[in-house]
Order: structure tokens, then sequence, then C-alpha cells
């Protein structure tokens, strides 16, 4: 399974976040600094609960305002030929 987390950080403390969340490397398979309501995102592969563990993690970096968790789902639109 694989999510976006869009992470929102205290003003000036994007490096010190992006630093610390290069060093997790549990399931986290890509972060990027982007601009929009968000200020970073981290791509993570894993299973639910390690995602779900993952952002709780999050939550604990003090310069983390606040985050945001897309979960790729599967969804059969009829789009695809047969």
């Amino acid at each position: 399974m694989r999510a976006l987390c869009l992470i929102t950080v205290k003003p000036g403390k994007v490096d010190n976040v992006l630093r610390i969340l290069q060093k997790i490397r549990k399931i986290i398979k890509e972060t990027m600094v982007v601009t929009g309501r968000a200020d970073i995102i981290v791509v993570l592969q894993g299973t639910i609960d390690e995602i779900n563990n993952m952002v709780i993690d999050f939550k604990k970096i003090k310069e983390i305002v606040s985050t945001e968790t897309l979960i790729e789902v599967e969804v059969d639109l009829g789009w695809s030929k047969p």
C-alpha cells in the first residue's frame, strides 16, 4: 500500500524537518519540498498499520504543525479495455 503525507511545518523549519525525515527510512520512499498548502510531501509504502504508525511518529516532531495523509486506493472506473 502506498500513501502520500502532506506535511506543514513551522516557518523556517523546513530544512530541520527534512533532515529528520530523511533519517527515518522505515517506510519512507521519498521526500519532497513543495509549494502550496503543504511544505513537504512524503511518499510512504507499507501496510496500513505501518503507515498509520509513521504518521503518528510525524506528529511527535515539534516543528510539524499538521499532516494530511492520502492513501492510494484501487478503483475500477471501467476506463481500461478488457
